[in-house]
């Protein structure tokens, strides 16, 4: 009897109002795509290419380590992002982790970053263009968590301003996309 009523007790503690937190945070996605006037292997010439980001507008210049890797850039190659900033040369350094020119899509994951310049953890995302009615249109995914892995973050490394953060990104690439195809809706 002594052992169900410290399993009930058990049980109680687990389930109980601080159990939502105890786990730490939950994985957060973000998505966004547009339709391109372009067909997909034009939309692919300029964004399929994971050794330049020039047509982002966040993205300064591109490099690659080791310096110098090919421009068919092989599974596992490495690339830094020098961002524009008014102050300072930040920088995020994400990793290809799958590249499917067929598909027209790549995989990646961020392997460093300064929670001031991007308030995310864990984060992968997919790049892709697809073929909408031989419309291009591109869809970028991506999932990670907030910047700050324990309960009760400051306001600038929370779930939200980990979603505004990449969301904000997501919608600058569609944005100067949009600007230089112009959109099929």
């Amino acid at each position: 009897m002594l052992a169900i009523v410290a399993a009930g007790m058990l049980t109680g503690l687990l389930t109980g109002p601080d159990a939502a937190h105890a786990h730490g945070p939950s994985r957060i996605k973000a998505e966004q795509s547009v339709v391109l006037d372009a067909t997909p292997d034009e939309v692919w010439q300029v964004i399929g290419r994971f050794d330049d980001m020039a047509w982002h507008p966040a993205v300064a210049r591109t490099e690659m380590v080791p310096e110098g890797a090919p421009a068919d850039v092989p599974e596992e190659s490495t690339r830094i992002l020098y961002l524009k900033a008014d102050a300072g040369e930040p920088t995020i350094t994400e990793r290809l982790m799958s590249i499917d020119p067929d598909k027209r899509q790549y995989k990646y994951m961020i392997t460093d970053v300064a929670v001031d310049v991007l308030p995310v953890t864990n984060y992968s995302s997919t790049l892709s263009v697809k073929d909408k009615d031989g419309k291009a249109e591109v869809v970028w995914k991506g999932g990670f968590y907030r910047g700050f892995p324990n309960n009760d973050p400051p306001v600038d490394q929370n779930d939200d301003a980990a979603l505004a953060a990449v969301n904000a990104i997501y919608q600058a690439g569609m944005d100067a996309l949009a600007e230089r195809f112009g959109t099929a809706e």
